[in-house]
């Protein structure tokens, strides 16, 4: 049966300013609804919530030069730091100048061209895994099945194995995470000084010890082990040295980082591939161009690197999901210094939301902005760097971006060259605090090729 193709689901702009109160229930239940409508329309706004002023960008040129040319007067917000440090501390992702360089020197090898690539099988194999279990059952929940499949090559890669983890508790104390520490706080809008608690981080503290217990009892057992034994991310970080100061990390800061990447590196990806799919079980005609591919391609064997490079149309199913549904929709940055931004003023101390959702959706910059049409990703096209930044951008871009791709790429194309998807489910919310989650999740109909 042929389906028409319905309007993803998308969030209705505010269309009047929110006073304080109001923009705490909007962010506290979606951060996504504090964005205006006017923000879709211009590169940049500016408004005041209480006696603070605060900036949205969402141009091209604003945010070349938010990540790019004046990247060391945008550090992350307090806010945002408040939110992330209970669970990963002065990681990769939240430290700054200094402690950021090192880390970064002793991380990003791991994620060379010749490692990504060399770690395509366990991909594979986990996708395999992930085709037997949607054998058993007509239909799935798609969020909670990505979130398993993506796990396990993140345990693989990071530390060798998942003897250590339980999936399911994990997950949960992340979601509970990102419902408690990870929503903003009415005190966040008063600018109340971060050191002062806040009350959702009492109810988010049993979901941080569950998280570092894993984690810690991983790296215990790996430091009882011969070093240099498994040639994971945990091995790289326990031989990482600064080369200026002869640096290690301590054990907070491998606790902090391993925590980080493991939850950056699979939820962020789990819910790019289940927001694809829901978004093909809704464009019959997009998922049978993307299944002939892989079928042609595959021809029933299993993905692997190689293939996922002669599929071009599975990466713009990818690349198109992430500009309707990226990741991480909004960053808060703190403003050190003055600086112009679309000739306006902006000043010390200020707020700068990196509006990476309506850049992506942003009217002048993208046509038929609301529609899925992976097409636009297809060979040939080209668009300014700066209008597609599922992974960020300059010196801090996502140091796992092309880990990310190609798992989920494997991921995807062994899906659909297996199965037919089409919807089942409610018709999901794009609801964000940390990431854009699909709520209440995505169940779709599964029937075997």
């Amino acid at each position: 049966m042929i389906m028409t193709q319905t309007l993803p689901p998308r969030i209705e702009p505010a269309t009047r300013p929110l006073g304080v109160l109001a923009s705490l229930r909007a962010a506290r239940r979606n951060v996504l609804r504090i964005i205006p409508a006017i923000a879709y329309t211009q590169p940049i706004i500016t408004g005041t919530t209480g006696h603070a002023r605060w900036h949205m960008v969402q141009g091209p040129e604003g945010m070349k030069r938010l990540f790019l040319d004046n990247v060391e007067n945008y550090p992350k917000s307090e806010v945002m730091l408040r939110m992330l440090r209970p669970a990963v501390g002065d990681s990769l992702f939240t430290s700054e100048g200094g402690q950021w360089r090192w880390q970064r020197r002793a991380i990003a090898p791991v994620f060379a061209a010749r490692h990504v690539e060399a770690l395509a099988p366990m991909m594979t194999a986990t996708a395999e895994r992930a085709c037997d279990r949607l054998a058993r059952a007509d239909s799935a929940e798609m969020v909670a099945e990505m979130l398993s499949a993506t796990f396990a090559v993140i345990c693989d890669v990071a530390l060798s194995g998942r003897e250590h983890f339980d999936a399911e508790t994990y997950g949960a104390a992340i979601t509970r995470y990102f419902l408690t520490v990870g929503r903003a706080s009415l005190l966040d809008f008063l600018e109340v000084p971060p050191w002062v608690p806040r009350p959702a981080e009492l109810f988010g503290r049993g979901a941080v010890k569950t998280m570092h217990a894993m984690v810690a009892r991983a790296i215990e057992e790996r430091r009882r082990e011969a070093k240099g034994a498994a040639d994971d991310l945990l091995d790289h970080m326990l031989a990482a040295r600064d080369p200026e100061s002869g640096r290690t990390m301590s054990p907070r800061d491998l606790l902090h980082n391993m925590q980080f990447f493991i939850v950056a590196g699979h939820e962020t990806t789990a819910l790019s591939l289940a927001w694809a799919l829901y978004l093909l079980a809704h464009d019959e005609p997009a998922q049978a161009r993307a299944r002939d591919e892989a079928r042609e391609i595959l021809q029933g064997g299993p993905c692997g690197h190689e293939e996922l490079e002669r599929m071009p149309g599975i990466t713009a199913i990818l690349d198109e999901t992430m500009r309707l549904y990226p990741p991480v929709g909004m960053l808060a940055r703190n403003v050190r210094e003055a600086d112009t931004l679309y000739g306006r003023e902006i000043r010390p101390r200020e707020t700068i939301f990196v509006n990476i959702w309506a850049l992506h959706r942003h009217h002048d910059y993208w046509d038929r902005p609301d529609h899925f049409d992976p097409r636009r990703f297809g060979p040939g096209q080209t668009r300014d760097r700066y209008l597609h930044l599922p992974f960020g951008a300059g010196p801090r871009v996502c140091v796992g971006a092309n880990f990310a791709m190609m798992q989920a790429g494997i991921i995807l194309a062994t899906l659909l060259s297996r199965y037919r998807f089409a919807p089942r489910g409610p018709r999901p919310e794009p609801v964000m605090h940390m990431t854009v989650r699909p709520d209440p999740g995505v169940r779709l109909q599964i029937t075997p090729l």
